[in-house]
């Protein structure tokens, strides 16, 4: 259900309706005030009034729901003729139908509500204090109360109408921020599983008549590489995806001695807190898959500090335009609170650099 349909569902539904029923009570309420000041024809034609007030007023909460304004401005105008038709039926009670009318417009008169709402209660005590025989003290205290009612309610339905809008925009991103990750991640994973999978397939096709035993070997480990890689491309979408320093660096040196490229890496991992191996196992990933694609190296070394990573190389530079798995890792490192430093070095040469 997409965002509109639930800001209308929440506007149109059963609390919306339930005060614009509640609220003809007060042309019921009106009736007895008909039949108490009024006789014969004179009844029959205020009680007439009334009900046509009361179909005008479902038929305006009707337009106001839909979001008519020139319907609803309308019938409320007809309301407001209805109610001043109804005073010399009804005398002070017809003020109850005022309480209707100024309920509906004060909301949507947000500059002049207060204004409108203290006319309106003064009127109500005044006018039948001056035509008839006392001031109607009831009609102004129920109309200042039902327009603060109807005011919390309104405010209300604007809430909850602005928390639906927020949660569907948070679902928005929450969902578009996924599916960056799930790029990212394919792209890291598989990025070095088939780049290794190309290297060794290439190796065993060359060694396939100079010495089969050995392309058997390749072959073999293309296998692994490939089943590797379905099993990252599963954690990935699924978001449990696990990449360790250790990990990385043993199949690091595995795809560079593929690729014929002397590696220098270290051995141990000590000196790197656990809470970084994460983070540093994808830079090994990113930073030797792209010797191996792009810098026809015939040496690489990564060098490890506690808060340091650094991966160079003596071939013809980094991936061309930096790379999507550059612009990846980047993310990832400034996430963590650190940056990241990729360039050409003197003479020659690549280096990727990390730090925390």
């Amino acid at each position: 259900m997409n965002r509109t349909t639930d800001v209308q569902r929440w506007v149109r539904g059963w609390r919306v309706m339930l005060l614009d029923a509640g609220m003809l009570v007060y042309p019921a309420v009106t009736v007895p005030g008909v039949l108490q000041n009024s006789a014969g024809r004179a009844a029959v034609a205020g009680c007439v009034l009334v009900a046509v007030f009361s179909g005008c007023y479902v038929l305006a909460a009707t337009a106001a729901a839909k979001r008519a304004a020139v319907r609803f401005w309308s019938l409320l105008g007809v309301c407001t003729v209805l109610f001043a038709a109804t005073l010399p039926f009804a005398h002070d009670a017809a003020f109850f139908l005022l309480i209707v009318v100024v309920s509906l417009a004060a909301p949507r008169l947000p500059r002049h509500a207060w204004a409108l709402v203290a006319v309106s209660a003064l009127a109500a005590v005044v006018v039948p204090w001056v035509v008839w025989d006392g001031p109607g003290w009831t009609e102004a205290v129920a109309l200042v109360f039902t327009v603060l009612v109807v005011h919390v309610f309104a405010e209300a339905v604007r809430a909850n109408a602005a928390l639906v809008e927020a949660r569907a925009e948070v679902a928005g991103l929450a969902s578009e921020a996924e599916r960056a990750r799930i790029a990212r991640d394919l792209h890291d994973l598989l990025g070095h599983s088939l780049t290794a999978i190309t290297v060794k397939s290439t190796l065993a096709r060359r060694l396939l008549t100079a010495d089969g035993e050995r392309a058997g070997e390749e072959m073999t480990a293309v296998e692994t590489l490939a089943r590797q890689a379905l099993t990252d491309v599963r954690a990935a979408v699924s978001g449990y995806r696990e990449v360790t320093l250790a990990g990385e660096l043993a199949r690091g040196r595995e795809l560079l001695r593929a690729c014929g490229v002397t590696a220098d890496l270290p051995t141990a991992i000590d000196v790197v807190g656990p809470e970084r191996q994460e983070l540093f196992g994808w830079v090994v990933r990113e930073g030797l898959t792209n010797v191996a694609r792009h810098a026809r190296a015939t040496r690489c070394t990564v060098a490890l500090s506690a808060s340091t990573v650094e991966v160079v190389d003596d071939g013809v530079g980094g991936p061309p335009g930096g790379g999507s798995g550059l612009a990846g890792l980047r993310e990832r490192v400034e996430a963590a609170g650190g940056s990241v430093e990729a360039g050409p070095v003197e003479p020659h040469g690549w280096r990727l650099r990390v730090t925390l």
